[in-house]
């Protein structure tokens, strides 16, 4: 039997354990954690570290927990950064998560709990590629957690793999950090104690899934003002910041949302709208690949507000706050192209076929290239995350936990 294989159940073992934490992000949050339960995981894992023998061994009050393992070959050899995250999704409860272990899944629809919630191949349909596999689904009631618990249970196993069996491997280290899902825990990050030649997050998808080019994004928030009045004697004096807000919106190119962009394409996405007739307050999220257009849409929001005040003449005039949020990693990892051949490489050597794929999103990776670590980003063989509909197969856990381990081995060839 490989050696490696017999890591599964105690891959299970610690992922089950972790999705037990509650760690849920809070939108708006100031500080970091922004939740109880994400410093109790990190004070765990930094146990776990110790009792797996790592140095370096420290948790900063904002609940980032940084390691390092020595290489067993050399010192001078590369050293090798491996990142996940302690939060979940603002976007569903992560309280009291509850999964069941699917065993040999024979496809079909999959329930969850006693609840209504059901997983369908009618609706996802690569449901139908993982027959026979292992599934762990939620509740119904909650997100499973493997946003990213299932990247901390696969980065602590490939340690432990590696250190138990004394497989030859590079300088690692290692980073759990919180508050990925609402951008704000890698404002602490301690850069001076994860030196590293390059880093991977483990926070992707499907088994395959490498990436290394993410959307620039920034946040705006655009305040239009009204006029109360009573309703039976409104006529020519009411303003009404709802109706305002609503012809607002109309401006934007009704392609270039979310629900019909993929690919490299970019958006405009009304998070959210809060208000009545005095005050209104729209929130937009700005994403898109290409740095050039990125500044072109955020130009084409000022200007529209700009327009908006011209044409109402309004008493008091519409506001606009816009503030970036990351940058698109690729501008960095381009120039350590080292960083993706050898995830590449890693995986065929695993028998898996890299799927190179852009992210519609950001990761901690995207945050680390700005202060100068290419960090391409790792599958973790989740499904649906943020959602009641979360799952993940065990086998892609074992997979990510034997592409880990690879990287660690070949990167001692890298001169």
């Amino acid at each position: 039997m490989d050696k490696i294989a017999q890591y599964k159940n105690g891959l299970l073992e610690r992922f089950l354990h972790y999705v037990s934490f509650d760690t849920q992000s809070k939108i708006g949050a100031k500080v970091s954690p922004s939740s109880a339960g994400q410093l109790k995981l990190a004070k765990h894992l930094q146990q776990e570290l110790f009792a797996l023998g790592l140095q370096d061994i420290e948790i900063s009050k904002n609940a980032v927990v940084t390691a390092f393992l020595p290489s067993n070959v050399s010192p001078k050899m590369p050293t090798i950064g491996f990142v996940a995250h302690l939060d979940t999704s603002p976007q569903c409860s992560g309280k009291h998560v509850r999964p069941e272990v699917i065993e040999n899944y024979r496809g079909g629809d999959i329930a969850l709990g006693l609840g209504d919630e059901f997983i369908s191949p009618v609706y996802y349909h690569f449901l139908q590629k993982l027959v026979g596999k292992t599934l762990i689904v939620p509740d119904g009631n909650t997100l499973l957690g493997a946003d990213n618990k299932a990247g901390i249970a696969e980065i602590m196993t490939a340690l432990c793999y590696l250190k138990e069996n004394n497989i030859p491997h590079c300088n690692i280290r290692v980073a759990f950090t919180p508050d990925e899902e609402i951008g704000l825990g890698m404002d602490f990050f301690p850069t001076e104690k994860f030196q590293c030649h390059w880093a991977y997050t483990v926070d992707g998808g499907e088994v395959g899934e490498l990436e290394y080019e993410n959307f620039n994004a920034a946040k705006a928030v655009v305040t239009i003002y009204g006029r109360n009045m009573h309703t039976g004697t409104a006529k020519n004096i009411m303003v009404n910041a709802l109706t305002l807000a609503c012809e607002f919106q109309q401006g934007f190119p009704a392609q270039e949302v979310p629900e019909k962009t993929d690919g490299r394409q970019g958006f405009f996405h009304l998070e959210s709208f809060v208000g009545d007739v005095e005050k209104v307050e729209l929130h937009y999220l700005i994403r898109d690949f290409d740095r050039v257009n990125f500044e072109q849409r955020k130009a084409f929001l000022s200007m529209l507000v700009v327009d908006f005040n011209r044409k109402k003449r309004l008493r008091r005039k519409a506001e606009i706050v816009m503030q970036d949020n990351y940058y698109n990693m690729y501008d960095t990892i381009r120039k350590v192209p080292a960083a993706v051949h050898l995830a590449d490489t890693a995986m065929k050597k695993c028998g898996i076929e890299p799927l190179h794929k852009p992210i519609r999103g950001g990761t901690d990776g995207a945050k680390l290239a700005e202060k100068g670590i290419a960090c391409p980003n790792l599958f973790t063989g989740g499904y649906n995350f943020h959602s009641k509909h979360e799952f993940i197969t065990l086998e892609g856990m074992m997979d990510s936990v034997k592409v880990i381990a690879k990287i660690a081995e070949l990167a001692i060839k890298i001169s």
